[in-house]
């Protein structure tokens, strides 16, 4: 199944067969169809109030399941408080008319075989669950603005093998080759060091050293590049405007911000391991994969409960004497539901937004002094309007330049989309991006982000139809005072301005709709009890490397955070790794794992001193 490649100057010649084709037939056969209850009814609601859980987890987002199934992994007590009806948070999915709509990315890393970045393959094995997944040959194709270099626009495609990427990106910049491959070749120094680490919690000390001397080589490099963003090596290597712009593309996509605000070692992450563990699509549906992991984690004895709307974290005084802070201490205990019910642990761990958890659940009264400093260095990012949206399959064509040039193998602003199966011919790529201007890439609606997911997974849609989701970065302020005719006016005349754009790339796009639903960030706000509906939070200044973000500790003693709110950051492979640290953290606590005590306290007085003045 490898592409047979032949360059030849600029252009690049590739094998005609059917990949995405053999991979769908493969898999379709066994799709997963989601075993969860239409009829809420079903729900589990309940769990035992009477007992001193190991851990009390606000919200079933993918970093409180990670946490979660960590930990039931170990042993633990745990119980899972979903305000929602179905698992996932911005990784769950709906079903609609037929189709089942990924809320939101539907682009998964870490579902890799090899290594130890393979997180979410990790993260279900410790229950005892497997998913299958359908490859992508191409990760992501990129439509850029024309430039006198490219006067029809710069088009770049994602290929698997990283060599592929190379050859072509080095052949839309021929002057550039060296830089582009000595750029890339530096993420791989940062991602190999992270692919041969045992994820953990870097708060942890003990594990630090162990890490250290097992692979010091490792540990080094990765110390090397704390302070440093993506940015700066980035120029270390390259000079053209033009190829610096589509770096910061690069992260912009999956971090909101430009190449200089990414932190070194999150893009070496995610540039390398797209190439290693591949972008890999679950049979079933994104949503799967939470509900596999609640499968998982209830059947080790772990509860997980719907329609648990938590109001309020309970604190108590603690002993001064255990805490890392000068402040006042105190300790969270609890947590207090809507309907009264209590929930007592000995660890409270929030995967709801820092502005959420300590604002909303805590209190601006009992806000430490680390999170007012924590608010002067990050800032709410904007959330998405999105369309989803059901198309004939074949109203879309193949990219006309691409055909050109290759013979491939068959809170955000969401537009879910179901179209005719004949708009989308087997030559079509699964992720696009476009960005009309480079001055907009940043701006409100300026990027505009494609997923068609069932054409990896044709299960997900009615015969005969697919898929397309269309999301753009967007702030709700743009959505607020308005009468209801007046919003749901506002989000029909937006979509059709997206559909619109889209149509440059898919001629004959609205034609071939039979189902449209819009989100805005209003809707993000609402299901997914997200301040604002943002995305999570990004630098309001230049950031110094990953060393600004915060860990999954907190000043308030037995309480913890987990997902975007915390190192390394968004995304559904950055929140499990969020999640692996917090559960190895809270273990270490709790005396479910090994730890030192005397050097702990020290060593988080050094992170918080660090952190806290970056």
């Amino acid at each position: 199944m490898l592409r047979a490649r032949a360059f030849s100057g600029a252009n690049a010649g590739r094998s005609s067969g059917s990949r995405r084709s053999l991979a769908c037939n493969r898999f379709i056969n066994a799709a997963i169809k989601t075993p969860y209850p239409t009829d809420t009814a079903q729900l589990t609601t309940e769990a035992p109030t009477d007992v001193v859980y190991d851990a009390v987890i606000i919200g079933g987002g993918m970093g409180g399941l990670t946490t979660a199934a960590k930990l039931v992994a170990k042993g633990a007590k745990v119980v899972v408080l979903e305000k929602y009806l179905v698992p996932g948070g911005s990784a769950a999915h709906y079903k609609r008319e037929g189709y089942t709509f990924d809320v939101g990315s539907s682009m998964m890393f870490g579902f890799g075989d090899q290594g130890t970045t393979n997180l979410i393959t990790k993260a279900l094995e410790s229950v005892g669950k497997r998913m299958q997944t359908v490859p992508d040959p191409t990760q992501v194709h990129y439509h850029c603005p024309p430039s006198s270099a490219h006067p029809e626009g710069l088009n770049v495609q994602v290929w698997r093998k990283y060599e592929d990427f190379v050859a072509e990106l080095s052949a839309r910049f021929p002057a550039e080759a060296a830089g582009v491959r000595s750029f890339y070749d530096e993420c791989w120094a940062v991602f190999n060091s992270l692919n041969s680490l045992e994820m953990k919690s870097l708060e942890e000390p003990r594990y630090l050293m162990g890490e250290f001397v097992k692979n010091p080589i490792a540990c080094l490099t990765l110390a090397s590049y704390l302070i440093t963003n993506t940015g700066d090596v980035a120029r270390k290597y390259i000079k053209d405007p033009e190829l610096l712009k589509f770096i910061d593309l690069e992260c912009f996509i999956w971090s909101t911000v430009n190449a200089d605000m990414t932190p070194m070692i999150n893009a070496g992450m995610v540039f390398c391991d797209r190439h290693f563990g591949g972008i890999n699509y679950p049979v079933g549906g994104v949503g799967a994969i939470a509900e596999n992991m609640v499968d998982g984690i209830t059947e080790r004895g772990g509860h997980v409960v719907y329609k648990a709307n938590v109001k309020e974290i309970i604190t108590e005084a603690a002993d001064s004497s255990s805490s890392s802070s000068s402040e006042p201490s105190i300790c969270a205990t609890g947590v207090r539901l809507a309907d009264g019910r209590v929930f007592r642990g000995k660890s409270i761990i929030s995967n709801a937004t820092r502005w959420d958890t300590f604002e909303g659940l805590m209190g601006e009264s009992k806000m430490p002094e680390s999170e007012k400093l924590f608010r002067k260095r990050y800032k709410k990012s904007p959330s998405f309007l999105s369309i989803h949206m059901g198309v004939k399959a074949d109203i879309l064509p193949p990219n006309t330049n691409h055909m050109k040039r290759y013979k491939k193998s068959p809170s955000f602003l969401s537009i879910h989309m179901g179209v005719k199966a004949d708009v989308l011919p087997p030559d079509t790529d699964v992720h696009h991006i476009l960005v009309e201007t480079w001055e907009q890439m940043e701006q409100p609606r300026g990027t505009l982000f494609v997923s068609m997911p069932s054409l990896l997974d044709p299960s997900l849609a009615p015969p005969g139809r697919h898929i397309i989701h269309a999301f753009t970065p967007d702030w709700i302020d743009a959505w607020q005072g308005m009468s209801p005719a007046e919003y749901d006016a506002k989000k029909e005349a937006v979509a059709d301005e997206i559909c619109a754009r889209l149509e440059k790339l898919f001629p004959g796009l609205r034609a071939g709709i039979d189902f449209r639903e819009v989100g805005t960030p209003r809707t993000h706000r609402r299901y997914l009890s997200r301040e604002d509906g943002t995305y999570g939070p990004i630098p309001s200044r230049r950031p110094l490397g990953m060393l600004s973000m915060p860990f999954n500790s907190t000043s308030v003693q037995g309480l913890y955070c987990v997902g975007d709110s915390t190192f390394p950051g968004q995304g559904v492979n950055a929140v499990v790794f969020s999640g692996f640290g917090c559960a190895h953290r809270v273990a270490v606590d709790l005396g479910m794992e090994p730890g030192w005590p005397a050097v702990d306290k020290a060593y988080a007085g050094l992170l918080n001193y660090v952190r806290d003045r970056s």
